[in-house]
């Protein structure tokens, strides 16, 4: 574990530096570009009327040449073209203007570009880069503990350093086979279910968090396998009146006017365990009226041609929160399920005796939660059971369910 984490801290630590430098030369090169540009466009709008100012002048000198050149000419020569020399010489003269020049600019107004360069970068970028960046021997949260579940695996984690304070964590998990981490979960809470595991294969879970008011993440924590020997929860296929999720944990009732009550495809739930529903409403406007029939609950046997469990070797919740033990309506009541809500079986065999026809030798203490709220009752039968059936039932179309 020493070596393996410290080689994969070394690799991290060259690829991460690696990065800077390339991003790093990356902006200086930007920014070098960007400053000559600017010497260029000042250089351009600046010597622009310095060149036309001394073109001006330069065209003055030569006329001014040209035509003492052409004086000189008429003085040189005889008397009879000498008048008519002067005579043009004079002329052009007139109408040349030798005593003005074009306005130049005074020097305090003829821009003188340098490069203002301030040291002080390198002395922050110095500090900052000998700032950057940890080497921790210890992760401040570690895995806990795992717990099987049907399909899925119950994953709790804890802080190793009370110093720590937590603000997020997060959880990443992957096939032992895999070789990336993907991310299930990044939130305040310290435990999760994790779904869609595959029964009796291995996976690797990692977790971190990020402290307070910060952004980066810790260190990851050891990673640790685990894994379940339980098989997904699934609904039975062939209900018309349900339509099933690719992994058959999902229940939606149809627009179909077929009713009854859509079961398990087996008797998967053992006590001991917890059973959890999550009801999910589709949009508002396709939801039907909750039916005083519908039900949510387990059952000792399947059992066709009934429209509810609301009867007798079953325990059930309905709709609107009422609780059902053997299809008799209990005075303890929950609240109504609703979009979103959660409803969780947990049972525990407080008696159990020779079965006989007497009946009465099997009892389990349930407890049903929803929102918050739980009754807790003792479901008396007839009948040793070691696993159950769960099941459900709805009166109208728009009901989506997630069993785990």
């Amino acid at each position: 574990q020493i070596k393996d984490s410290a080689t994969l801290t070394r690799d991290v630590l060259e690829q991460h530096f690696s990065d800077l430098k390339g991003t790093l030369k990356k902006l200086l090169d930007e920014r070098l570009m960007s400053l000559l540009q600017e010497v260029d466009v000042i250089e351009q709008e600046s010597i622009k009327p310095l060149d036309e100012c001394q073109k001006l002048i330069e065209h003055g000198v030569s006329t001014a040449d040209d035509l003492l050149r052409e004086g000189e000419s008429a003085v040189d020569g005889d008397v009879g073209q000498q008048n008519e020399k002067l005579c043009n010489f004079t002329k052009k003269a007139l109408h040349i203007q030798l005593d003005s020049l074009p306005e130049v600019p005074s020097l305090v107004d003829v821009p003188c570009l340098s490069a203002q360069l301030d040291d002080c970068l390198l002395t922050i970028l110095k500090n900052q880069i000998f700032r950057h960046g940890t080497v921790a021997s210890r992760p401040p949260v570690q895995l806990e503990e795992f717990v099987e579940k049907p399909g899925g695996i119950l994953v709790r984690w804890c802080k190793v350093d009370d110093d720590f304070i937590a603000q997020d964590y997060r959880l990443q998990y992957r096939k032992s086979t895999a070789s990336h981490f993907e991310d299930v979960f990044v939130g305040s809470e310290t435990e999760f279910m994790v779904l869609h595991i595959d029964p009796n294969v291995d996976y690797q879970f990692r977790v971190c968090a990020r402290g307070d008011g910060r952004q980066e993440w810790s260190p990851w924590s050891v990673p640790q396998i685990g894994h379940t020997t339980l098989v997904p929860h699934e609904w039975t296929t062939g209900l018309e009146g349900y339509s099933l999720s690719s992994r058959r944990n999902i229940a939606l009732r149809n627009d179909s006017q077929s009713c009854g009550v859509l079961y398990s495809k087996a008797p998967t739930y053992f006590c001991g365990q917890t059973l959890t529903f999550r009801q999910v409403l589709l949009a508002i406007e396709t939801v039907g009226q909750p039916d005083r029939r519908d039900s949510l609950g387990v059952c000792v046997e399947q059992r066709n041609g009934d429209d509810s469990l609301q009867r007798d070797k079953a325990v059930c919740i309905s709709t609107n929160g009422a609780v059902f033990v053997n299809g008799k309506e209990m005075t303890n009541q929950l609240p109504a399920v609703t979009s979103g809500s959660t409803v969780t079986f947990d049972m525990e065999v407080v008696q159990l005796g020779p079965c006989s026809n007497e009946g009465g030798n099997f009892k389990l203490r349930v407890t049903i939660s929803s929102n918050n709220r739980e009754v807790v009752f003792d479901w008396v039968l007839d009948q040793c059971c070691g696993s159950l059936y769960f099941g459900c039932s709805f009166s109208y179309p728009g009901w989506k369910v997630l069993v785990f």
